[in-house]
């Protein structure tokens, strides 16, 4: 989410800048605005909606300027506007700044600001920064820029214009990525290698807690003492398709590889200390303790979020749950009204089936709860209550990153509920916090060896059934893992409650046929062993998904998964990782559009 890009130089910056920001359209956004330095002032454009309106509001006027920085914003504080665009000024016009990340602890800061006199002209977290530098007073920008980031909490990629600085450019990162390209006599800055490759291929990787000063001579990097930093060149090898990729062949690799830092995302700011704050999307005790049922309305993947919260919100904070279909519930005169909250999942925030059903759930009397990847989407708006996630934006058309961040919002909300409800006690909250904050590290560990995933894939790809089984929370785990596999390879899967198989669906299994058996569940780890017997009594292939140390699993299957060991509450997030890339890994090795599955669109925005 959000673009930034930089020139310094000897050519005229703005058409750099703009080419820039369209190599970048891809990572989503809202608005767009550009800063150009010429004698001694900034001039600054922004613009409400597509890039394509700022060229237009740009086309014809009069923008000179040899050192400028440009921004596509995705909105996090404050609606997207023209005041809210970056870049972000002071009150003097002496700074320029752009922003991706967030700023957690902006408000006290800006009540600090505003009691000194300052004017805010926009309602984002942006903003603070640049009357942070204006306060700070220094001649020299970089000594500015480091006095101000001392007193920032949170996550940040920035660059900087001075007025009072001809040619130069600052750019800070902390969390969010930031790259300088290099050239002969001029100098580039982009948060992503495709907005740099028409111009160059040789790249500093900026770290976290480093600063660089860009002249068109030089480019400087300090640590955050302020200490001379000697990086090495980074030469890019990748083409601009596979750079938008990130290196990775498809979308769907690089968004099943981004999780842990999606994750870490979407948890920033809501963990602190053992307790979660969801800021406006919490609950108070009193509505907490007034809440007579819950109701999770969403369509696809979402749905299977769904079912998944439904376990964890009953079992932490005892409140009933029922999980529906967003384009079946209001055909079937639902029972909902006052004391009822329906929650609406949805990774765009635009699903027609789910907004409608959620409207229903609201003409009835509910309150309405959103979940959604998107700010200022159609549910963010319309929903009372928003708890965003931050996957950033999701190109391949099968939801990854943006399935296991619900996951971790609902995992969120399930907590901050079992608080405010009384049911979750202090030191049990302060547990779960923990590992939830350990997770992304988890992840990192099942991506770093996929060889037990991509043999079973390959025998996958050879055959036309593929089942997925599972009790408690890996029966919605299965649910997700079967229409990820049926969407990505169009191999027919099915996901079955391992102990509804005597119930009919053992008549499906066969000699040979893949079966998953996710196991992750320490508590009924024996009752799945037992169904997995079932299945190998008629000769299916079986792949045994478990925890590590979980007991004698693998002497039931005929290939076993061991994820690292995390609470079995979490157990679904970890779960989906593998399992995506079995979808993404079958459906390659049979030669199929993993990024854009056929009769599939990214947000269905019609019934």
């Amino acid at each position: 989410m959000c673009g930034i890009v930089g020139y310094t130089g000897p050519r005229q910056a703005l058409p750099i800048l703009l080419d820039g920001l369209k190599m970048l359209e891809y990572r989503g956004y809202d608005s767009a605005g550009v800063a150009l330095a010429h004698n001694g002032t900034i001039s600054t454009v922004k613009c409400v909606g597509k890039l394509s309106g700022l060229i237009g509001r740009v086309a014809g006027a009069q923008l000179p300027g040899h050192a400028g920085i440009g921004h596509t914003r995705w909105a996090t504080h404050g609606r997207p506007s023209d005041e809210n665009a970056h870049p972000q000024g002071d009150c003097s016009g002496r700074y320029a700044v752009i922003h991706n990340g967030i700023i957690e602890n902006f408000l006290p800061l800006r009540e600090g600001l505003v009691k000194a006199g300052h004017r805010f002209m926009s309602q984002t977290d942006t903003e603070v920064i640049a009357h942070l530098l204006e306060e700070a007073g220094d001649a020299d920008p970089l000594a500015a820029i480091q006095r101000v980031v001392a007193k920032l909490h949170g996550s940040y990629a920035l660059a900087i214009l001075d007025r009072s600085a001809p040619g130069k450019i600052v750019a800070v990162r902390k969390d969010s990525p930031l790259i300088v390209g290099l050239g002969q006599g001029e100098n580039f800055l982009a948060s992503d290698i495709p907005a740099l490759l028409e111009h160059t291929r040789q790249v500093y990787i900026l770290e976290d807690g480093e600063t660089a000063v860009l002249t068109p001579e030089a480019v400087q990097v300090f640590d955050g003492d302020g200490n001379p930093v000697a990086k090495r060149v980074y030469d890019v090898k990748w083409d601009l398709v596979q750079a938008r990729k990130g290196g990775y062949p498809h979308y769907m690799l690089k968004e099943i590889f981004d999780q842990p830092r999606a994750i870490r995302d979407t948890l920033k700011g809501r963990v602190t200390d053992g307790r979660v704050d969801l800021g406006e999307a919490g609950f108070t005790p009193a509505e907490a303790q007034s809440l007579s049922r819950l109701r999770i309305v969403a369509c696809g993947t979402a749905y299977h979020a769904g079912l998944v919260g439904k376990y964890l919100i009953e079992r932490l904070a005892r409140l009933p749950v029922e999980v529906d279909l967003a384009s079946e519930f209001r055909y079937r005169d639902p029972i909902v009204g006052q004391g009822d909250w329906v929650l609406a999942i949805s990774q765009s925030g635009e699903t027609a089936d789910t907004r409608a059903a959620m409207h229903e759930a609201a003409r009835r009397g509910a309150g309405t709860l959103a979940i959604t990847n998107v700010v200022d989407s159609s549910v963010a708006r319309e929903a009372e209550r928003v708890l965003y996630t931050w996957a950033g934006p999701e190109i391949a058309v099968a939801s990854t990153k943006a399935y296991t961040t619900q996951l971790v919002a609902l995992f969120l909300l399930a907590l901050g509920l079992g608080r405010a409800r009384g049911t979750l006690p202090e030191a049990h909250e302060a547990q779960l916090a923990g590992e939830l904050l350990q997770l992304p590290e988890a992840i990192e560990t099942i991506l770093a060896d996929d060889t037990a995933i991509r043999r079973f894939a390959a025998r996958c790809a050879g055959h036309d059934d593929v089942f997925f089984i599972g009790r408690g929370l890996d029966y919605a785990v299965a649910q997700e893992a079967q229409l990820k596999l049926k969407e990505i390879s169009y191999i027919h899967a099915e996901a079955y409650a391992a102990g509804e198989l005597k119930h009919g669906t053992l008549a499906l299994v066969v000699k040979d046929v893949p079966v998953v058996a996710l196991a992750t569940q320490s508590d009924l780890l024996d009752k799945m062993v037992s169904n997995i017997t079932e299945v190998k009594a008629r000769d299916a292939y079986v792949l045994g998904v478990g925890m590590e140390g979980a007991g004698d699993l693998a002497k039931h299957v005929d290939e076993i998964l061991l994820l690292p060991r995390v609470h079995p509450l979490l157990a679904p997030v970890a779960a989906a990782v593998p399992m995506q890339l079995l979808a993404y890994l079958a459906g390659t090795g049979r030669g199929c559009d993993v990024d854009q599955p056929r009769n599939l669109a990214k947000s269905v925005t019609v019934e």
